[in-house]
């Protein structure tokens, strides 16, 4: 009995989580925005039929159709711009298209210059990859439809105009709703921050796989990092000229709560093989430790399901109540007048201190994210906010570096256009009922990295034959067209939405929109599922294929770039929080920007990393070196973050000389890193070497044996002894981090 209540109860969670999810997905932007471009694509085609003009709403139903992978999240000005690119470059193609079905020598020479020329439009960022995409979905589309009483041009110009109806459709819903899509990216980055929150509290354990969590936090701290991008481009550039907005101002100090929060999170005052000993000694404030992590993350996951909801906000008082807990442990410690012990309360405190900036930060987002007014100069001005833009460049000079095969685009494009043309010599040779499905397999599935292409080649043939599957069963039991056409409204919106986020699932429902559209247009439904198979599964190979073949970019060719510009932005960072020790005063707009760059470029190296895990082993050269010159990155940017944090929040004493002089041996050592990289200076690399582990040994520590444990009572006393202790131990870290990716370095 009792077993059969369990299996119930579990059953029962699985149905109300389920459901919870289900409502979440409906209420969703991604569920919305389908339903929108559904919309867009149907109502011109539907109004084209009803009044006798269906080739005059089959044009614009393209264009509409072809000019919506522009719609991404982002500012309202870059969407509207990749809107209108999109439109403009389909009607081009279409036009070109347009004289593919006079010749098939003539056909496969447009296909082959038409498609090298577009996929090198994605040279100019991930927004002109999506225009680049809109265009060769055209080019691929017209060997499928030929206009019949249009001509070219007119024809043309209405896929044009396609495309200016989709824009004016997606900023009819905007005005609708505005706050959308910046409700939900928010939400979305606040639980991230918890969940990675979550992680970092399970490191503070020495029994947990820490490999293996610290794999995973670099690619949540990658995705974290992208959320963040996005969130400042909609929330900058939205901000009115004519004036500030309370919505939009509240929801920047937010952001920059969260940015803080990502730094907070890696501090620590000590590395980990010393918190270990300490906690080993003290095994008690491993878990309360953990749990007062544990419910800050759990907070910031609950302020994200409860959305725009200000009177279901987490109350205070479990966080206090865990704080309070943790001084009374932490005070006991130095009752006991014991060096060790005293020792244990200084790295405590400051560890302490390290979750109360956190706890404050979680504090002001539940103010923010309320019903109080917030002063007006508490808002940040636009100008400052907009140096922390990457503004892409769009100068001719681009397309022209990329014309080199040294070049990953223009390789990527090369591959692109020679496995089209393969495709389609293949469908014409074979005489495929649907030729154009493998080119249409080919575009969707081929991109720039391996990874990526063996995933996707992977998901798009595993979707396709389960949903080749599912059709099967539903034509067989059902012969009705408006079910028919039902399925196939509904299964475009629920692919469409699922697109960014599970591709596999996104290819079932592609597949069985296609199959119950073709199930309205021929009563043969079965041979249509048998050759959309067949073609789907010829278009995959060949895209894999052509990858492994076709002039492949591996990652291990420009991993290197990635190290290089990560231990820059360490060291420009370093210098700024050194600079700023030195002189006191307001943290300046500079240092901000040092930090948010050392954070967004180890990020970088972490997802070239990721990619370097996903490709095959034999291209996965110097793989553990380069793993542990990702990991010393990140632990030289989380001390370095230590350090920021600390000296941000307290008032510290005079820099001395020889903080100075260490870290101008930091410093040096990471300028010896790089020169090891590009392959210069190897003497005075070796050098350097030599006199690392002198250098290390003479290095300054707090001593606790030293410390006159009667006057530990002192405020003064304890809080001079809290900065020695973790300034000289984030220096000494410092300095062994440097050490070691030098040697490393030097090894390669």
């Amino acid at each position: 009995m009792w077993y059969i209540l369990t299996v119930l109860g579990k059953i029962q969670d699985y149905i109300t989580t389920s459901f919870k999810e289900l409502l979440q997905f409906l209420s969703s932007t991604s569920f919305s925005k389908s339903v929108l471009k559904v919309i867009a694509v149907v109502t011109p085609l539907a109004i084209g039929i009803v009044t006798g003009y269906a080739e005059i709403g089959v044009a614009i139903c393209f264009g509409a159709f072809w000019c919506n992978p522009s719609d991404v999240n982002g500012s309202l000005k870059h969407k509207v711009y990749g809107i209108l690119f999109s439109a403009a470059l389909v009607m081009v193609v279409s036009f070109i298209g347009g004289y593919v079905h006079y010749s098939n020598w003539l056909s496969l020479l447009i296909l082959g210059v038409t498609s090298f020329g577009i996929s090198l439009i994605s040279s100019y960022g991930f927004r002109a990859s999506l225009i680049s995409f809109s265009g060769l979905l055209a080019l691929i589309l017209s060997f499928a439809h030929t206009p019949g009483q249009l001509k070219i041009y007119e024809y043309s110009l209405l896929v044009g105009l396609g495309g200016l109806w989709y824009l004016a459709v997606s900023l009819l819903w905007y005005k609708i709703n505005p706050k959308g899509q910046t409700e939900e990216i928010l939400y979305e980055t606040i639980a991230s921050t918890g969940k990675l929150m979550k992680k970092r509290g399970k490191l503070i354990d020495g029994h947990s796989n820490r490999k293996k969590l610290l794999k995973s936090l670099f690619l949540m701290q990658s995705q974290l990092t992208e959320q963040h991008e996005t969130l400042r481009e909609i929330l900058i550039l939205s901000r009115k000229n004519s004036g500030r907005s309370v919505y939009n101002g509240k929801r920047v100090l937010v952001l920059v709560q969260l940015i803080e929060m990502l730094e907070t999170a890696g501090a620590n005052p000590v590395n980990y093989t010393k918190m270990d000993k300490q906690f080993q000694m003290y095994p008690e404030f491993t878990k309360l430790f953990q749990n007062l992590i544990f419910q800050m993350a759990k907070q910031l996951r609950t302020i994200a399901k409860i959305g725009n909801k200000p009177s279901k906000l987490p109350k205070h008082d479990k966080l206090n109540a865990r704080f309070d807990e943790i001084r009374t442990k932490i005070e006991d410690l130095i009752k006991t007048k014991d060096a060790k012990a005293y020792e244990a309360y200084i790295m405590f405190q400051n560890f302490l201190e390290y979750q109360e900036k956190q706890f404050d930060k979680l504090k002001r987002i539940k103010w923010l994210l309320s019903d109080h007014d917030v002063a007006s100069e508490e808002f940040i001005d636009k100008e400052i906010l907009k140096r922390f833009l990457i503004s892409q460049d769009y100068s001719p000079r681009i397309l022209l570096r990329n014309l080199s095969f040294r070049s990953t685009i223009f390789r990527h494009s090369l591959r692109m256009a020679i496995t089209l043309m393969i495709g389609f010599v293949l469908g014409n040779l074979f005489d495929f009922q649907n030729p154009y499905w493998i080119l249409l397999t080919i575009i969707l599935i081929m991109r720039p990295n391996y990874g990526l292409t063996k995933t996707r080649s992977k998901d798009r043939t595993t979707g396709t034959l389960i949903g080749g599957a599912i059709a099967t069963v539903i034509v067989y039991l059902v012969q009705d067209v408006y079910v028919y056409a039902t399925l196939a409204l509904i299964s475009f919106v629920i692919a469409l939405s699922m697109l960014q986020k599970n591709y596999k699932a996104s290819a079932i429902y592609v597949t069985l929109s296609i199959v119950f559209i073709y199930g309205i247009l021929q009563p043969d439904v079965m041979t249509v599922i048998q050759y959309r198979i067949i073609d789907t599964l010829l278009g995959a190979a060949l895209s894999y294929v052509g990858f492994l073949f076709l002039w492949p970019s591996w990652s291990f060719e420009e991993i290197q770039k990635d190290v290089t510009k990560s231990v820059e932005a360490n060291k420009v960072y370093l210098a700024k929080i050194a600079d700023f020790y030195i002189h006191k005063g307001n943290v300046p707009t500079s240092y901000r920007l040092a930090r948010k760059n050392a954070f967004l470029e180890t990020s970088n190296l972490s997802s070239a990393f990721q990619r370097m895990t996903q490709e095959p082993h034999s291209k996965q050269k110097n793989l553990n070196k380069i793993y542990e010159l990702v990991e010393l990155n990140h632990n030289f940017l989380s001390s370095l973050a230590s350090l920021s944090i600390y000296i941000q929040h307290h008032t510290t004493t005079e820099a001395s000389e020889r903080f100075n002089g260490i870290v101008s041996k930091i410093d040096e050592n990471l300028s010896f890193v790089l020169n090891s990289l590009a392959n210069v200076a190897e003497n005075d690399n070796k050098l350097n070497l030599d006199e690392v582990v002198l250098f290390e040994e003479q290095l300054p520590k707090f001593e606790s044996e030293n410390v006159n444990l009667s006057n530990v009572d002192n405020v003064a006393v304890k809080r001079k002894h809290q900065e020695e202790q973790l300034i000289w131990e984030q220096l000494r870290w410092l300095y062994s981090l440097s050490s070691t990716m030098l040697r490393l370095t030097s090894s390669l």
